[in-house]
């Protein structure tokens, strides 16, 4: 369980001042993965995973302050003045460190709703039920923003009485109508993204909530479902049934949308063969380029460790992540 919420809060997103809008950091990590293997031939072959699975909360947020806090300490400004007392303070901190409670506490909920959910139950509807943002590609927000409402609502719905083991294509739900996917939050409703992210691509269909896919079982991972056949990519049938689409590979089309919800990602990305431009390095929206650990994003320049502890501190700032106060905005 530990390592699914991990993997799903990796990537983080603000709120912009005065909208309501969400949007991404520019230190969030982009995919895809650059992990690596060499050959005997010494020539370096990265994984190129699609990362991440989905986005969640963790710029500027406030958390508790631990007495006598080091980073309080030095940056008193990170203080959130909520009160006085040792044993109530709170402060400012940013980073996917601030992400991953969201989502732990999200998936907590779940399992209190449904305790028979199995961990790829879990990251599938977090992924499922979660909110395209608009403007950002998969390899920026993965399946969408964190949604609680939808994934404690469709984790209810999901039987506590299959057998085990079950089998492939059993009915999940309780009911057979299918919830509406869709959300409404402080008078605003957004869609679901109605798919999961795989290994090198995204899946789709109410198969995914309708019926028990053998990717659900314990001891696997979610994206075992999905095989490379010539160069095309396809369901199992075995682990996944015939009703799950699988993308052919082609990550990012013209604003192609996911499930009936809004575009689900933005043009100018090619996944084939999980190789993106060559083996070294990724061009996304033209405007961020990962290579070997380097991510320049928005004119900012993050390495693998030298900015680590000013995110933390001074989180994003840029002129469209300004806070909003009593609606102003202010830094």
């Amino acid at each position: 369980m530990d390592r699914a919420v991990n993997l799903i809060a990796e990537a983080v997103f603000a709120v912009v001042a005065g909208g309501g809008d969400d949007a991404m950091t520019t230190y969030s990590s982009r995919g895809p993965t650059r992990s690596s293997w060499t050959d005997a031939s010494g020539v370096k072959h990265y994984d190129n995973l699609v990362k991440p699975d989905l986005v969640a909360p963790g710029n500027r947020l406030i958390f508790a302050e631990a007495d006598s806090n080091l980073i309080v300490t030095k940056n008193p400004q990170l203080d959130a003045g909520v009160d006085d007392h040792t044993c109530r303070r709170m402060m400012y901190l940013s980073g996917t460190s601030m992400a991953t409670p969201v989502v732990a506490g999200a998936a907590a909920l779940m399992l209190q709703a449904n305790p028979k959910l199995t961990p790829n139950m879990v990251k599938m509807i977090l992924m499922y039920t979660a909110q395209p943002l608009a403007g950002a590609n998969m390899f920026e927000q993965g399946a969408g923003e964190l949604n609680v409402e939808g994934a404690v609502r469709l984790a209810r719905l999901v039987r506590t009485d299959l057998p085990s083991p079950t089998a492939l294509g059993a009915p999940l739900l309780t009911t057979a109508a299918l919830p509406a996917p869709r959300t409404t939050v402080a008078g605003q409703t957004f869609t679901w993204s109605q798919g999961i992210i795989t290994n090198y691509s995204y899946a789709t269909g109410t198969d995914l909530i309708t019926k028990y896919q053998k990717v659900y079982d314990l001891g696997s991972l979610l994206s075992d479902g999905v095989l490379v056949s010539n160069g095309v990519l396809v369901s199992n049938g075995v682990l996944v049934s015939n009703g799950v689409l699988v993308s052919n590979g082609v990550l990012v089309s013209n604003g192609n949308a996911m499930g009936d919800g809004p575009p689900f990602c933005s043009s100018g990305i090619l996944m084939s063969d999980g190789i993106l431009l060559g083996d070294g390095y990724v061009m996304s929206d033209g405007g961020k380029t990962v290579s070997d650990g380097v991510l320049v994003c928005n004119g900012v320049l993050v390495s693998n460790s030298t900015m680590s502890m000013s995110i933390m501190v001074k989180g994003d700032d840029t002129a469209y992540m300004l806070e909003a106060v009593n609606g102003a905005a202010r830094r």
